[in-house]
């Protein structure tokens, strides 16, 4: 073919097309990869014109137009390209600052299942949206796509899970768009996939008495009894102090959780901490058998990791529960740990013979309880360390519909003192 039909800068080197530009002086050649037709040429002229425009008016981003190219060391040029293995690495490093110990061991959990999936030596910059749809629908479905290009089957997870991948991972690449490693963030424009509302499962009154009888000592029964009597989340629960209990006063102040990573750091949210929980007679009752138990147990200082990067504060604590009392071995901690006592559920459940539900079902006993005894969201959300009562609406909205007469009958017994006796008149039927 005549030297002539190429564009100006374009020629033909191996097969394939590059183009030539002049760059502080020099003359620099661009392999482009791309085979050597007609169609090629033409796009090849028009790249080449619009990088001479950017050097002519100062506009020219050697790095991000060619991220691979030999020539960015010759020119003093660092290339932003970077590794998805060494982005994971980069931003986990950066986001251990800002986050707690127990979410950066889930970000790191999610790191660790992902980065794989999406090919740690690949560049960022490679990553397309099909790639991380592909990979969406493999985790839902339980397969994986090796290296190999064979599929081998794994367990799915679940919507949840998979959404809570895909979201973090997100913010990820977001970071990597953010700081120039990316120009678009592939995971722009991929929804939450839907997923079915988790409807809270309580224990009837029945169950809860069953389950209560099945535990094996005083203290579990009495500790699953204060879970379902207060709502407190099970972090919280294992963490709780008597030097946070006035039961004079029937109150309880929640200021610590205790975390999977074995550490104590403040509440889950900051409207949970150090709130004040008012103590209904049954969790009074249950608290006064505990310091029977543990009341004069030894105080110990605990470390408790504030929500600033790095501060912590110790806390006296005497634990109301504490598993080395009744145990022989001494090989217990002072306190129990989350893991452990959601064991100590399911075994109770096993022996009462109850349909099984998660432990975090005690939670949504007591506030399905609380809903139907009349209480107020609002009071029941403070109670339980949500910011306001829309997390109430939200999560027990529909039990709550189901529950109308329920409402009614309150209503009845509360109102009818106040409501004005009318007058029986006679009318046209006889009464």
């Amino acid at each position: 073919m005549a030297k002539s039909a190429y564009p100006t800068g374009v020629e033909n080197h191996g097969g394939t097309l590059r183009i030539w530009f002049i760059y502080k002086g020099s003359r620099v050649r661009e392999s482009l990869g791309v085979p050597d037709t007609p169609k090629n040429r033409k796009i090849a002229g028009e790249l080449r014109a619009s990088v001479c425009f950017a050097i002519k008016t100062g506009n020219f981003n050697f790095a991000a137009q060619f991220p691979n190219s030999p020539n960015l060391r010759r020119f003093g040029v660092e290339s932003k390209e970077i590794t998805v293995l060494e982005l994971a690495n980069k931003w986990l490093e950066l986001k251990r600052m800002e986050i707690s110990t127990n979410a950066m061991s889930r970000y790191a959990s999610i790191a660790r299942n992902m980065v794989p999936r999406i090919g740690g030596d690949r560049l960022v910059s490679a990553v397309t949206q099909e790639d991380l749809l592909f990979i969406r629908k493999e985790l839902l479905t339980g397969y994986q796509t090796l290296k190999t290009g064979h599929r081998t089957p794994v367990k799915g997870r679940t919507v949840r899970t998979v959404n809570n991948y895909m979201k973090t991972m997100s913010g990820m690449f977001k970071f990597a768009a953010d700081s120039g490693y990316v120009r678009v963030n592939p995971f722009t424009g991929i929804a939450l996939l839907k997923r079915s509302r988790c409807e809270p499962d309580p224990l009837t009154r029945d169950e809860f008495i069953r389950l209560i009888n099945a535990c094996p000592t005083q203290q579990l029964k009495n500790m699953w009894s204060l879970a379902v009597y207060t709502g407190v989340r099970h972090g919280e629960l294992v963490s709780l102090a008597w030097e946070d209990i006035d039961l004079k006063a029937g109150t309880m102040m929640i200021r610590r959780n205790h975390t999977l990573t074995k550490e104590f750091t403040l509440p889950k949210t900051e409207a949970g901490t150090d709130r004040i929980i008012n103590l209904i007679q049954p969790a009074i009752d249950v608290l006064k058998s505990q310091a029977e138990i543990t009341r004069l147990g030894k105080q110990y200082q605990v470390e408790v990791k504030l929500r600033e990067y790095g501060r912590t504060v110790v806390h006296p604590c005497t634990f109301v529960f504490n598993p080395k009392k009744g145990l022989r071995n001494g090989r217990a901690g002072h306190h129990y740990a989350v893991g452990s006592i959601n064991q100590s559920w399911e075994a109770a459940m096993r022996r009462a013979g109850i349909r099984y539900r998660r432990a975090y079902q005690s939670r949504h006993t007591y506030a399905c309880w609380s809903l139907a005894a009349g209480a107020n969201p609002n009071f029941i959300a403070k109670q339980m360390g949500h910011t306001d009562a829309q997390m109430v609406y939200r999560v027990y909205g529909s039990w709550m519909a189901e529950n109308n007469q329920d409402q009614v009958l309150i209503l009845n017994q509360k109102l009818s003192e106040f409501a004005p006796s009318m007058p029986h008149a006679v009318g046209s039927y006889g009464y």
